[in-house]
C-alpha cells in the first residue's frame, strides 16, 4: 500500500504537484504529456524547473511512472497509488463527525525495541489519520477510522489489539490526546488563505485551496461540538471548501480539457 504523503507543506512545489496528480489525471485517463502538465503547474504559479525536480520526487514516491504514447513523453498514475488517491477522496470530500452515540476505538500495541523504526512509523502514520495519544502505547479514535487503523498495521505487519468502546469514563481528555492547537491552526490557515480570484484563475484557485485543505481531514479526526472549544474553526472551514469547490471546480476541469485537448 502506497501511504498517503503529507510530508510535502502545503503550498510547496512538490505538494501543489502532487494535488495536480490526484485531482486532475485520473479525469483525463490517468496519463498526461509531460508538456501539459508542465502547463497546469505554471497555471498554478510552478515554474518549470521547480516542477520538474519535484515530478522527480513524487516518482520516486511511487505516484507517477514514465510512459510515452504516441511518441510523446508522459506521466501515468501507478496502479498501487490509485487505492490511495480514491481513499483521499472519501476522507477529502466526504469528512465525518462523530455524533452523539458514537464508539471510540482503542488501539493498543507493544512494539519491542529491536523494532523501533517500524514502531516510529506506526505512530506516525496513525497521528496522519487522526489518532490521539492516550499514552505511548494506547491510541484513541472515532470507531470509523478502524478501518484505516487495520490498514496501516496490515500494510507494517504488526499485530495489535482493537477495542471498541461506547463510552470513556472520567471524561474525554481530547485537549490531552490531541494537539487542538496544531489543527486549529490548520482550519485558520484555510480560512484565511488568499488563493486567487474565482473569476479569473478557477484553475489556480482550485489547485491552492484543495492543497491547503487535503490534509486537514487527515489530522482532525472529527470530533463533536460537545468536546471541542465553543469558537472551534472546524466548520467554518469546511464551509468555505465546499464553496469554493461549488465555484471554481467545473471550471477548474474545463480548464484541464482545455489544456490536454
Amino acid at each position: 500500500m502506497i501511504p498517503d504523503d503529507f510530508q510535502s507543506a502545503p503550498g510547496s512545489t512538490t505538494s501543489l504537484l502532487r494535488t495536480i496528480v490526484g485531482t486532475s489525471l485520473r479525469r483525463i485517463g490517468g496519463w498526461i504529456a509531460v508538456a501539459h502538465l508542465v502547463e497546469l503547474a505554471g497555471t498554478v504559479g510552478l515554474p518549470e524547473p521547480r516542477t520538474r525536480t519535484a515530478l522527480a520526487r513524487i516518482k520516486a514516491k511511487g505516484l507517477l511512472s514514465a510512459q510515452v504514447r504516441d511518441g510523446m513523453p508522459g506521466y501515468a498514475i501507478t496502479p498501487g497509488a490509485v487505492p490511495m488517491l480514491e481513499r483521499g477522496d472519501r476522507r477529502i470530500f466526504h469528512p465525518r463527525t462523530m455524533a452523539p452515540g458514537d464508539r471510540w476505538c482503542l488501539v493498543s500495541y507493544s512494539v519491542p525495541e529491536s523494532d523501533r523504526d517500524l514502531r516510529h512509523q506506526l505512530r506516525r502514520r496513525l497521528t496522519w489519520i487522526g489518532c490521539g495519544v492516550v499514552s505511548p502505547s494506547l491510541w484513541i479514535c472515532p470507531e470509523y477510522l478502524t478501518g484505516d487503523v487495520e490498514e496501516i498495521l496490515a500494510d507494517l505487519g504488526l499485530a495489535a489489539t482493537i477495542f471498541l468502546a461506547d463510552s470513556v469514563r472520567g471524561g474525554a481528555r481530547v485537549a490531552q490526546w490531541w494537539d487542538l492547537g496544531a489543527i486549529r491552526a490548520r482550519h485558520s490557515a484555510f480560512l484565511a488563505g488568499d488563493f486567487g480570484e474565482p473569476g479569473i484563475d478557477p484553475y489556480r484557485v482550485w489547485i491552492r485551496a484543495l492543497d491547503s485543505w487535503r490534509i486537514i481531514p487527515y489530522l482532525d479526526p472529527g470530533l463533536p461540538a460537545s468536546l471541542l472549544p465553543p469558537d472551534w474553526p472546524g466548520h467554518r472551514s469546511a464551509e468555505r471548501f465546499r464553496s469554493l469547490r461549488d465555484q471554481v471546480l467545473p471550471r477548474a476541469h474545463a480548464y484541464v480539457d482545455g489544456v490536454v485537448s
